[in-house]
C-alpha cells in the first residue's frame, strides 16, 4: 500500500473520502473545522444537535458532501483530548479505515494530525493499515479492502515510514495468525520466517528434528510426538548494536494447533486453536520490525514450533519429560503443553547470552478468567524490567496488567516424582503457577512473561479491528526495543 502526503487544502483534495476528528467536548480539529467550512457548517450543526458527540472511536459517515472533492467525509470522535496517546490515535485512525474498508477505495486521506505527537502519528498510519485488512483470507467476495493509497496530512517522511511499517508488521502478524493450521504448521511457519530474514536482512537458524534431539531439548520433543509434522526452532538475529552490547531476547510459543493432545479439548475448545501460535508470530512480526526500523541494538527473537496431536506416540499423562536445561518435568496435563515448549526456548535464549528476556504465549485459560479477553497478564522475576515493559505496553495503549509471582505459587508446581510438574493444584492460580514453571528456565535473568490468550485472538469484531488475530503487542515488542537503545547508550 502507498503512504501519501496531502498537498494544497483539504477541501481540495481528491479522494474517495477525508477523515477529520471531533474531541468530546464538541471542539473539530483543524482539519475538520477547514472541512466544515466548506460544507457550510455542516459537522457543527450535527455537534450542535448531538448527532456527533465525539466520544472515542464514535463514526459518522456524510455522503457526496457538496463544497468538496472526496467523495465522503468521516468524523471521528476523539474523545478526552486531555488524555489522548497513542492508543487512542491508533484505534480512532483503525476504527475509520475498518469502516471506509466495507467497499473498494483507492485513496483515503487522514486529516487527524492537528496537535498530535509524533508518537500518534505513527501510530495512527498503523492503524490505518490495520483497520483495513480483515481475516477473510480465503473468502471468495472480500469483507475487507485493502486501500491503494493512504494520504496524511504531514510531512515526516521518516515518521510516515515508522508507521506503514509498524502497521504492515502488526499485518503480518495477524496473518500468520488467522492462516488455517493446514497452511501453517512448524515447518511451513520456519519457512516464512527464513523468506523475511533474507528479505530484511536478519540471521536465521532453523533447528530440525535431529537438531533438537541433539541439544536436548526433550520438553518441546514430548509435545511434538503426537504429531506428523516435525517440530521446528527458529532463532532470529538482528545484530545492529556493538559486538559487546547487550542482547535483548524475545522467545514466543509456537504451537500450531492445540488439540490438547489426549487431555483432549472439546471441539468448541479446539476451534480457535491454530491462534495458539500468536506468541510465535508476535515474535516474528516484532523482529521485522526490528530489522526494517534498522534499530543499532542486539536482539535474538525465538520461536518454538510444534503441533499438539494425537497418535500411539503422544505423550501421556504421568510421562517424565527431560528439559534442555537438565530439569526432570512431570506431566500432569497434556493441555499444558506452551509451557513445556517455552522450557526449552528460553534455554537457548540463556545459553545465547541473552541480557534480558521476554516471552509471549497464548498460555493459559485462567488468564482470561483473571482479566477478561482484552488485557493482557503479566509476570516476572525483575520489577525494574518488568515495569519497562508496562511503560512501553501503555505507551502503545496496549493493556496490560501485571500478576503477583509470590514464592508460594512455586511450590504448587513442586513434583514427588520428578524436579517440578506442569500444572499447579488445581484451577487455582492457573496463570501464576505456568509463569512459575517458565522461572524455572531462565536461568535468574531478568525476564517477563506476557500471556495474551485474551487480546492475541478475537472471536468477535471490534469497531478498529476484525475478528481473528489481532497482532496485540508487536507494537509493545518494537517499543521497548527503542527504549532498550536509549538506555544502552
Amino acid at each position: 500500500m502507498k503512504i501519501g502526503v496531502t498537498e494544497g487544502r483539504i477541501p481540495e483534495i481528491e479522494a474517495d473520502a477525508v477523515v477529520v476528528g471531533v474531541d468530546d467536548k464538541g471542539n473539530l480539529t483543524k482539519e475538520a473545522l477547514e472541512i466544515d467550512q466548506a460544507l457550510g457548517g455542516k459537522i457543527a450543526a450535527l455537534v450542535q444537535t448531538k448527532e456527533i458527540t465525539g466520544k472515542l472511536n464514535e463514526l459518522t459517515v456524510l455522503l457526496a458532501p457538496s463544497g468538496i472533492r472526496a467523495g465522503q467525509v468521516v468524523v471521528v470522535g476523539l474523545g478526552d483530548r486531555e488524555n489522548f496517546g497513542c492508543g487512542q490515535a491508533y484505534r480512532v485512525s483503525a476504527s475509520a479505515a475498518r469502516r471506509l474498508a466495507e467497499k473498494k477505495r483507492k485513496r483515503v486521506a487522514f486529516c487527524l494530525g492537528d496537535g498530535w505527537s509524533e508518537g500518534c502519528v505513527e501510530a495512527g498510519i498503523s492503524g490505518a493499515l490495520v483497520g483495513c485488512r480483515g481475516q477473510d483470507l480465503y473468502r471468495s467476495e472480500k469483507n475487507c479492502h485493502p486501500f491503494d493509497e493512504i494520504l496524511w496530512n504531514d510531512d515526516y517522511q521518516a515518521v510516515l515510514a515508522a508507521g506503514q511499517i509498524l502497521g504492515e508488521t502488526v499485518n503480518l502478524t495477524r496473518q500468520l495468525v488467522n492462516e488455517p493450521a493446514s497452511r501453517i504448521y512448524p515447518e511451513s511457519f520456519a519457512a516464512e520466517a527464513e523468506k523475511f530474514a533474507e528479505e530484511f536482512g536478519l540471521e536465521i537458524e532453523v533447528w530440525d528434528q535431529q537438531r533438537l534431539e541433539a541439544e536436548r531439548c526433550g520438553a518441546l520433543l514430548g509435545v511434538a510426538r503426537g504429531s506428523a509434522r516435525p517440530p521446528r526452532l527458529v532463532i532470529l538475529s538482528h545484530r545492529g548494536g556493538a559486538a559487546d552490547a547487550p542482547t535483548l531476547a524475545l522467545a514466543g510459543k509456537g504451537v500450531t494447533f492445540d488439540s490438547g493432545g489426549l487431555s483432549l479439548k472439546p471441539s468448541e475448545g479446539m476451534q480457535a486453536m491454530k491462534c495458539d501460535m500468536a506468541g510465535a508470530a508476535t515474535v516474528f512480526g516484532a523482529m521485522q520490525a526490528i530489522a526494517r526500523l534498522e534499530l543499532p541494538i542486539n536482539v535474538i527473537g525465538l520461536a518454538g514450533l510444534v503441533e499438539n496431536m494425537i497418535n500411539g506416540d503422544a505423550y501421556k499423562l504421568g510421562d517424565v519429560l527431560t528439559a534442555r536445561n537438565g530439569k526432570t518435568i512431570e506431566v500432569l496435563n497434556t493441555d499444558a503443553e506452551g509451557r513445556l515448549v517455552l522450557a526449552d526456548v528460553l534455554d537457548v535464549a540463556v545459553e545465547r547470552g541473552a541480557a534480558k528476556i521476554i516471552d509471549l504465549a497464548t498460555l493459559t485459560g485462567a488468564c482470561l478468567v483473571a482479566l477478561g479477553m482484552d488485557v493482557a497478564g503479566v509476570m516476572t522475576n525483575d520489577q525494574d524490567w518488568c515495569d519497562a515493559v508496562l511503560d512501553a505496553a501503555e505507551t502503545c495503549g496496549e493493556p496490560a496488567w501485571q500478576l503477583p509471582m509470590f514464592p508460594e505459587y512455586g511450590e504448587l508446581i513442586r513434583s514427588k516424582v520428578a524436579d517440578i510438574k506442569n500444572i499447579g493444584q488445581g484451577r487455582w492460580g492457573g496463570a501464576i503457577t505456568a509463569a512459575k514453571f517458565l522461572e524455572e528456565f531462565v536461568a535468574g535473568k531478568p525476564w517477563v512473561h506476557i500471556d495474551i490468550a485474551g487480546p492475541a485472538f478475537l472471536e468477535e469484531a471490534k469497531s478498529w479491528t476484525d475478528a481473528g488475530g489481532t497482532g496485540a503487542f508487536v507494537r509493545t515488542l518494537v517499543q521497548i526495543a527503542r527504549n532498550w537503545q536509549s538506555t544502552s547508550e
